[in-house]
């Protein structure tokens, strides 16, 4: 069997080719007048906050888009907003270190036309101990932490909609209705896609009362639910479709393709004499 070639491209638009490379160090940075930059009343006893959520992640998304500390953030954010001629106050380092725990991070995107069509997964992130390949060479230390990352992506425009950090010792299904609940109320989803270890009571419910169809194949050792909501019969009509069809079948379907396969296999299902543990 003959070994794998690596594509080779050749460029042939120059001339396009070494305008994307110049916008690529283009560095535009503007401060929108209207920006509620100072904290309006809680209504709560105590200190009230002088900055708004905003300006924190303002200032930290500096400090990470350009790897500075602190207190060089403070300066940096100072000289932009001396620059274009706005007397607004920088929150200083010990604010920033402060807030940053527990900000609320409002995640821009630009969305796409029609119904949101969600995919949630997760996946681990080392953060503390020995490097992947001292691990396995010298068996590394046993203060290893890891954390969790669940995330929730726009399946057409591929723009991360909703994040959830989390420790290792916490399941991926708990947390989709936290991940769901980072989408606007009034914002309509047409569908939520995720692996079998979202194959949960919770999961389904929280997917049904946003109005969506859940793309959630059941797991190997599925058992039909009662049917005491519509959630569970949705579910168990994926079961169904799952069984009848196959799995390596049922995954590629849309979720208006999974609805009308759905309505063909009540009908294939009796039928065959199948599908009647379901019910």
């Amino acid at each position: 069997m003959s070994s794998w070639v690596p594509t080779k491209y050749k460029t042939t638009n120059w001339s396009a080719y070494n305008d994307a490379l110049k916008r690529r160090g283009s560095l535009t940075i503007w401060f929108d007048p209207e920006m509620t930059w100072r904290a309006p009343p809680t209504g709560k006893r105590g200190r009230q906050p002088t900055f708004s959520d905003a300006a924190i992640q303002t200032c930290l998304t500096m400090k990470v888009l350009f790897s500075m500390p602190l207190r060089q953030t403070m300066g940096f954010v100072q000289s932009l907003l001396k620059l274009v001629g706005l007397d607004w106050v920088v929150p200083d380092f010990s604010t920033l270190c402060r807030r940053q725990r527990t900000l609320n991070v409002a995640i821009p995107y630009r969305g796409g036309a029609g119904p949101l069509n969600l995919l949630i997964d997760s996946t681990g992130i080392k953060a503390e101990g020995e490097g992947e390949w001292n691990a396995r060479k010298h068996g590394g230390s046993k203060r290893r932490i890891w954390r969790k990352i669940h995330i929730g992506i726009d399946e057409e425009m591929l723009e991360v909609r909703a994040v959830e950090v989390t420790g290792s010792n916490i399941g991926d299904a708990p947390i989709l209705p936290e991940l769901l609940d980072q989408i606007a109320a009034d914002e309509q989803i047409g569908s939520v896609t995720a692996d079998g270890a979202y194959d949960t009571r919770k999961c389904h419910e929280a997917i049904a009362a946003r109005g969506a169809a859940a793309v959630i194949p059941p797991r190997k050792n599925a058992k039909p639910w009662n049917p005491t909501s519509p959630s569970a019969v949705t579910r168990n009509e994926a079961l169904r479709a799952s069984k009848y069809l196959g799995r390596a079948i049922w995954r590629p379907l849309s979720a208006d393709g999974y609805a009308i396969a759905c309505r063909a296999v009540d009908g294939a299902a009796i039928t065959a004499g199948v599908g009647s543990k379901a019910r």
